[in-house]
């Protein structure tokens, strides 16, 4: 049951009153205590990025991994948001890198389809995130940055960051077809570009 003073928390965390969460917590609120939505007090602070109510969250025990109707995590959601600020207030809570969303995604996969190019270079320099890791709709990072991408400046440096990361060029969506191939058929060219290479380099191996 969400008490008053859990109340108070939820809507402090949303608008980023830091002395009003600090009191909550000093009263007794909950940090795990839920809204309607099933959201959490720091979900509720990723989602508006609200960086310094997340760290007294965290200080004080909240879970990163804590999941809303909408299977939204508040680790979940800084892939969505891009904000590599919240990534890293929330890395010392140890979040579960292999905890999906509702699409069965990776934050890594929200990141590179929008094109958040810090937090994509951010969370493969400083997590073991699996960069191949495959969604529910069978794309990955890579795939995902060029289907559902524009094919400007920062979904190609996304590229490049997630082939440089080991990313492999030829693993291919549910219909068979590769990120090379998605890039050639929407004329995406610096794209196609950066595939063919990674896709010619001996040290992929022999095995699609």
């Amino acid at each position: 049951m969400t008490t008053a003073v859990d109340q108070r928390l939820l809507g402090a965390a949303h608008t980023g009153d830091v002395a009003a969460v600090r009191a909550a917590l000093a009263a007794g609120a909950n940090p795990e205590a839920r809204d309607p939505l099933g959201r959490t007090a720091l979900l509720t602070a990723a989602l508006a990025d609200q960086v310094a109510v997340a760290e007294l969250l965290v200080a004080a025990g909240a879970d990163p991994d804590a999941q809303d109707q909408r299977e939204d995590s508040p680790w979940l959601v800084t892939g969505v948001t891009g904000s590599v600020a919240m990534m890293r207030a929330l890395l010392s809570a140890g979040p579960d890198f292999e905890l999906t969303n509702r699409f069965g995604g990776v934050s890594l996969i929200p990141a590179a389809e929008r094109g958040h190019v810090a937090y994509v270079q951010a969370v493969l320099e400083e997590t073991d995130i699996d960069v191949d890791h495959v969604n529910r709709l069978g794309w990955t990072a890579l795939l995902e940055a060029v289907i559902l991408g524009d094919g400007g400046r920062p979904h190609t440096e996304i590229v490049r960051l997630l082939l440089a990361a080991g990313a492999d060029p030829r693993l291919a969506d549910a219909d068979g077809v590769t990120a090379l191939q998605h890039a050639e058929r929407r004329g995406f060219n610096a794209i196609a570009v950066l595939l063919r290479e990674a896709e010619s380099d001996p040290r992929k191996g022999d095995t699609p």
